[in-house]
């Protein structure tokens, strides 16, 4: 076993598979633990990512669906809820019209704000987490994990609407600016940003239109369809290039970059990228999608596992499919990847 293993997983979009008797996030939590009705083996894990796309119906997330996500959470027997880190997606987000992101900050809380609803105490965090609930970094030894939320808030053309949850991926350029500060006071250290969204051109389909034209994603004339693969909007200025031109000047300023949001099987190559790709001297990871029926003639349920080990300067990155519709339940290691890493591991600076 390796000294540090982190599931990655997201868009398992509860309320849609629910509709057709399937509990995607308590499955998926059930395979890691007890192994797979249809063979598929446990395996262990110190942590989980969950990319957003906790929601899936197209309107906006009220109490009751908060009540059902917990439910799945609870599922686990061997992890409480503070073994759970999560950040915003697209469809997790509120309308126009109402307080900002309630719904996410009441009831999946990653600061433990709202402890009495979520679940969630920050001093029984295994790891820290450190800034708001939109961004957040969480330290692992000598790892820094960068968490930023979606923030599709506000209405069109950024924000979702009461129609659904726009896909075109945003950050606030507040949350840009800490990132690019968070980076760069931590040289020494393995950086993991996390957002629901790939960068543009960066993993499969994550080219302009590429989302709509294949029909990863359903399009919305005011919100942004030539973006909905990617991260479109910094702020208020759409396409923008602030991620793409900081890696340019910096190369390898992070080691990696996990994302979700374009649901699809784990060979697929639309527009000539893999789901692992490297870039500007960074891995970026497609961990998507935990849902079977969201999106259902793409999705293929799935999730990830990177291994860390003590003083190495890679990282092992495996695929698990929670279903047998494309291939056996279990590893998928077709698709392994041993990844490189700027620094060595370790767990105890």
């Amino acid at each position: 076993m390796s000294d540090f293993n982190m599931w990655v997983g997201g868009c398992s979009h509860v309320h849609t598979d629910i509709l057709h008797g399937r509990r995607s996030f308590a499955e998926a939590i059930e395979h890691s633990e007890a192994g797979g009705d249809l063979g598929g083996p446990p395996f262990d894990w110190d942590i989980m990512l969950h990319l957003g796309d906790l929601m899936g119906e197209q309107g906006t997330p009220q109490d009751r669906h908060g009540e059902e996500v917990l439910s799945q959470l609870a599922t686990s027997t061997k992890h409480p809820r503070e073994h759970f880190y999560n950040l915003l997606g697209n469809h997790d987000a509120n309308g126009p019209d109402e307080p900002t992101q309630w719904w996410f900050r009441k009831w999946i809380d990653p600061l433990g704000e709202n402890t009495e609803i979520s679940g969630v105490s920050a001093q029984r965090r295994p790891y820290p987490v450190q800034g708001t609930w939109e961004r957040y970094t969480i330290t692992i030894g000598n790892m820094l994990v960068i968490m930023l939320g979606d923030r599709n808030d506000g209405g069109p053309p950024a924000g979702r609407a009461a129609k659904g949850g726009y896909p075109a991926g945003k950050i606030t350029r507040e949350t840009f600016d800490w990132w690019r500060e968070t980076v760069e006071a931590n040289p020494d250290k393995i950086i993991v940003t996390c957002h629901h969204h790939m960068l543009r051109d960066t993993t499969v389909a994550s080219g302009r239109w590429e989302g709509v034209d294949a029909r990863y994603h359903g399009r919305f004339e005011d919100g942004a369809p030539i973006g909905a693969s990617y991260l479109y909007f910094i702020g208020d200025e759409p396409d923008s290039p602030a991620f793409e031109e900081y890696f340019e000047a910096h190369p390898g300023a992070i080691d990696l970059w996990l994302g979700g949001h374009t649901h699809t099987h784990p060979d697929d190559t639309h527009g000539g990228r893999s789901h692992i790709e490297s870039k500007w001297g960074v891995t970026f990871i497609n961990c998507a999608a935990m849902t079977k029926y969201h999106v259902m003639q793409k999705a293929v349920p799935l999730t990830r596992l990177l291994s860390f080990d003590e003083n190495s300067d890679g990282v092992d990155v495996r695929c698990y499919l929670h279903t047998d519709d494309y291939a056996p339940q279990g590893w998928y290691d077709k698709v392994r990847r041993d990844v490189p890493l700027r620094h060595r591991f370790t767990l105890n600076p």
